[in-house]
């Protein structure tokens, strides 16, 4: 394989697909590096390989992404698929593993479409085996069409859990209840963006058909709940949590037989690698996550690297691809493909159509926002399952004087496991706030050094 591209891509999901696409599509000599072994993304997961009964119970907005494949790989764009990112650094030389071999690569620019990741859900008992991400799911879903056996209950907020409730009932999954977390005031809070909203009127429509079929199916709804918990010994035995409202219940404690629990507490950005890359980062107090900062085109603070799709807040499939077309465009003009006039004629629908699918963003973002029990659990609820650290302990350290992540890690381990801090770091900084009543702003989140990705000595000396 080659070691330089004029632009080399990160992420091969819909924002990826459209900026190597785009790129390639005005003659600049393209490289997509992809963690899967076809393009598509967490959201397009499979999709090329899709048949007609997959179609039927992922839904035509999951189809979608057939055709953003079929662009991309007619576009000219090399793939380097099955591709683990496990080194960046501010040169922006780029390591890759690729069939049990180290690769490094440069590339004049560098678009980073690195996504989303699960927001952690820390409750008592998601340790458990039987407890597992709604994202994690679906992802078996569109790969390999496996279902959970069993007893199943769904718990959390956000439009994922929705829409694989609905994927589920599709495939004739049988599931035992759907347990909302959403605070009772959220809608009163988000209805004033509803007009807004209004401009990108098919996700309300979406929403609306995805709760009428779980109503149809007569699936039962309890919403508002609080104090969520997993329960059992070896494994999950059962879901029980405060109930406000089961379609009028009266608010006593319910526990629900269990074999599997998939939980949802949203989506923050993946920012692994614009950390790495030292691109700027601020604190989006509406989804309260991390996301880089970047401008229309998204341009990073560092000249080369570019950023489109989640990684730079959280925006959808839809405004994902649209961001990638643009960070297509910009590229083009910076490595003189086209002038500025080109690039700001074939950008001007391109951003109209943006604004119009963001436009549910505020809307979704308050109705959804993260729950506090779940930002900032109790003591003795396991933040960092890979070293077994509890929030309790995190507490004491900030009380100590640990005013950061990093030194939090020094005296509790918590972020040193396998993951490297992907499931406890936002949960870390949030605990740290609270105790010491410090901003996020200030707080930070854990420094980010390489490998990325677990690589073996033998891996890393032949290349």
């Amino acid at each position: 394989m080659k070691n330089h591209y004029e632009v080399l891509v990160i992420g091969g999901g819909p924002a990826g697909l459209a900026a190597a696409t785009g790129a390639a599509r005005l003659g600049l000599d393209v490289a997509l590096v992809d963690e899967q072994k076809a393009p598509g993304g967490q959201i397009y997961r499979n999709v090329f390989a899709a048949e007609d009964r997959a179609a039927r119970y992922l839904g035509k907005d999951y189809m979608r992404g057939k055709q953003l494949v079929v662009e991309f790989l007619q576009s000219g764009a090399t793939y380097l698929n099955n591709a683990s990112v496990w080194y960046l650094d501010e040169r922006l030389e780029t390591g890759l593993l690729i069939d049990g071999a180290s690769h490094f690569v440069t590339a004049d620019r560098l678009i980073l479409a690195t996504g989303a990741q699960e927001r952690p859900m820390p409750l008592p008992g998601w340790q458990l085996p039987g407890v597992m991400t709604a994202g994690a799911g679906q992802i078996l879903l569109k790969s390999a069409g496996i279902v959970p056996q069993g007893r199943l209950v769904l718990a959390g907020n956000g439009p994922l859990l929705l829409l694989l409730a609905w994927q589920y009932l599709q495939a004739d999954v049988k599931i035992e209840a759907l347990v909302d977390t959403t605070p009772v005031s959220r809608l009163r809070r988000a209805l004033p963006d509803l007009p807004r909203a209004l401009a990108a009127f098919e996700y309300l429509v979406k929403g609306v058909s995805l709760m009428r079929a779980i109503s149809k199916a007569r699936i039962p709804v309890y919403r508002h709940v609080d104090d969520l918990r997993a329960e059992g010994g070896e494994s999950l035995e059962a879901v029980s949590f405060d109930s406000g409202r089961k379609r009028g219940g009266d608010g006593s404690r319910i526990q629900i037989d269990a074999d599997t629990l998939m939980t949802h507490h949203g989506v923050i950005p993946n920012l692994r690698l614009a950390l790495a890359a030292g691109c700027k980062v601020e604190w989006d107090r509406q989804q309260q996550c991390w996301k880089a900062s970047t401008d229309i085109w998204g341009q990073s603070s560092v000249d080369p690297v570019m950023v489109a799709g989640d990684c730079a807040g959280i925006v959808g499939a839809r405004a994902a691809e649209l961001q990638g077309r643009l960070c297509a465009l910009q590229a083009g003009h910076r490595l003189q493909k086209i002038d500025a006039g080109r690039r700001d004629r074939a950008a001007q629908p391109v951003t109209r159509s943006l604004a119009r699918h963001l436009s549910i963003r505020p809307f979704l973002d308050k109705l959804y926002a993260p729950v506090p029990a779940y930002l900032l659990p109790g003591d003795d609820t396991l933040v960092c399952r890979c070293e077994e650290v509890r929030a309790g302990q995190i507490r004491a350290a900030a009380r100590t004087g640990c005013v950061g992540p990093n030194q939090v890690k020094a005296f509790t381990r918590c972020g040193m496991g396998p993951c490297q801090g992907c499931l406890c770091a936002s949960t870390v900084s949030a605990l740290i706030a609270d105790e010491n009543g410090a901003p996020m702003e200030e707080v930070g989140y854990f420094r980010v050094r390489p490998p990325f990705k677990p690589i073996t000595l033998g891996e890393l000396s032949n290349s």
